[in-house]
């Protein structure tokens, strides 16, 4: 993962890397400064394939550490901004790090447990060193430890909607060929530009901003989220292809309905959406409010990576699916007798690729049951094939709700809620029923300025659905919850379930 790093160091250093607000980082710096960090981290005495912990919102220096961290051998173990002192005590004792480089403004994220860390900088050197001074003191030399395709580059921690968070263990050769396959697709390589808009410390934030220098090009820094200074930098920028997530798209339509009309969007050329399910008519509001830009939806997991892809000649023909397998990518829809599902009929969905995880770290029973004997890898997700193969996600195997003993799957129903003009937002999920096991509850948020009225939405969905996948149960809520990478929550939907509206 540092090779791109080197060779456009040598090839063009003087060209800008990253811009992150008033700083902008040659291609030459990125490459000294990365070598300078991975040359003080094992002179400090940190081995190859001891790990280290991120812990910082969007930033320049996730970039360097990353590249840095490659050279010397050393897996990153990237840490959730938003977790508590308790969910990173988890993660740092799982992954058994030796090593911490920290934001100042998230120290208190780790309060009480670097003290027995062999290495702890912060970018402030308000905890453990400074974090500039270590860099600067390191030698100017490329360590150049030998790694192999299949080591750990990174071991990122899933969300852990279902409980514990889980190591996954993604290797250099995948988050490689993940790079390419995004520069081929999505517009990246030398001279092209991007915003880094997801969070970092996610799989897919990372990667399709770091694959931005990896291949020569460039990108712009959004520290947080914020929809009008996305734009501002869409325009500033002259960024070309943007990664996003349905829920960025809901907060720009929020914030402004017409982009197109208020800002210089004319250099974009791309955008593409991953980590959740992106409603068939919000993809519609973001064809028409970016004329003349490509959109491509993908389906992938941090397990697996990208997996399928919908390219923008089939966008609205084919909108609400996720296209057909990915570069490398093998699909099987699995039914429960554990055989191939026909065209038209849901089937668990299993990948199969170079790109796919090694395993989660120190958990060999959750990995075997992740993969199946032929090497193929699900994330517990339903899908169906049509008969000239395009993919369709129906939901998560476990967000199927079962209801008199027949199987009903929310997607579809949150599909129909999310056409009806007042609805901004919309969650789905089963709720206990005495009689039946569960019945299906909707929860649903009004779109600014207007209030979504229950009977005319009952009566619209009625038209659009089997008589039995109608909501039983309406809850009009200002949010739903989600983690950082856009997925609803629906486990907290339901935990917090506190009976029918009055």
């Amino acid at each position: 993962m540092a090779a791109g790093i080197r060779e456009f160091g040598r090839a063009t250093p003087h060209r800008v890397a990253v811009v992150d607000g008033d700083r902008q980082i040659s291609f030459g710096t990125l490459d000294e400064r990365s070598n300078r960090l991975a040359s003080a981290t094992l002179d400090r005495g940190l081995r190859p394939g001891e790990r280290i912990a991120v812990l910082a919102n969007n930033r320049f220096e996730y970039f360097e550490i990353s590249a840095a961290m490659a050279k010397a051998g050393i897996p990153t173990v990237p840490l959730n901004p938003r977790n508590n002192v308790g969910d990173n005590a988890y993660v740092l004792d799982h992954a058994s790090v030796r090593g911490i480089i920290v934001a100042d403004e998230l120290a208190d994220r780790v309060d009480g447990l670097v003290d027995d860390l062999h290495l702890v900088l912060s970018f402030g050197g308000t905890v453990g060193e400074h974090y500039d001074s270590f860099v600067a003191a390191g030698r100017a030399v490329d360590p150049a430890v030998p790694v192999d395709e299949m080591d750990p580059f990174c071991i990122t921690y899933t969300s852990g909607t279902t409980g514990r968070p889980k190591g996954v263990l993604l290797t250099h050769r995948g988050r490689v060929l993940t790079a390419f396959g995004v520069g081929l697709d999505y517009g990246l390589g030398p001279n092209k530009s991007t915003i880094a808009v997801a969070p970092m410390y996610h799989g897919a934030g990372f990667e399709f901003a770091y694959a931005a220098p990896m291949l020569g090009g460039s990108c712009t820094v959004l520290p947080t989220w914020d929809p009008e200074r996305l734009l501002d930098l869409m325009v500033s920028s002259r960024a070309e292809t943007v990664f996003l997530v349905p829920t960025h798209a809901q907060h720009i339509r929020r914030f402004c309905e017409d982009p197109a009309a208020r800002y210089d969007l004319s250099a974009l050329k791309t955008l593409y959406f991953n980590a959740a399910a992106l409603p068939v008519a919000l993809k519609e509001w973001v064809i028409a409010a970016f004329p003349g830009v490509a959109v491509h939806e993908l389906y992938g997991s941090t397990e697996c990576s990208i997996v399928t892809n919908l390219r923008p000649e089939f966008a609205l023909a084919r909108a609400g699916s996720v296209g057909h397998p990915w570069f490398w990518n093998e699909v099987r829809l699995v039914g429960e007798d554990g055989a191939e599902v026909g065209p038209g009929e849901p089937g668990e969905l299993y990948a199969r690729s170079p790109l796919l995880l090694t395993g989660y770290l120190d958990d060999e029973e959750a990995t075997r049951a992740g993969f199946d004997a032929d090497g193929f890898f699900s994330v517990g997700d339903v899908a169906v094939r049509d008969e000239e193969g395009f993919i369709s996600i129906v939901d998560r195997k476990k967000d199927m709700i079962i209801a008199g003993g027949v199987n009903i799957f929310p997607r579809e129903i949150e599909e129909v809620i999310a056409r009806h003009e007042p609805v901004d937002d919309v969650a789905v999920v089963g709720v206990p029923d005495e009689v039946y096991g569960e019945r299906v509850a909707a929860f649903v948020v009004s779109r600014p300025g207007r209030q979504v009225d229950v009977t005319a939405l009952d009566g619209y969905v009625r038209e659009h659905v089997a008589r039995y996948k109608v909501p039983r149960e309406w809850h009009l809520v200002d949010r739903l919850p989600r983690n950082p990478s856009g997925k609803i929550l629906k486990r907290t939907i339901r935990d917090e379930y506190a009976g029918p509206p009055e």
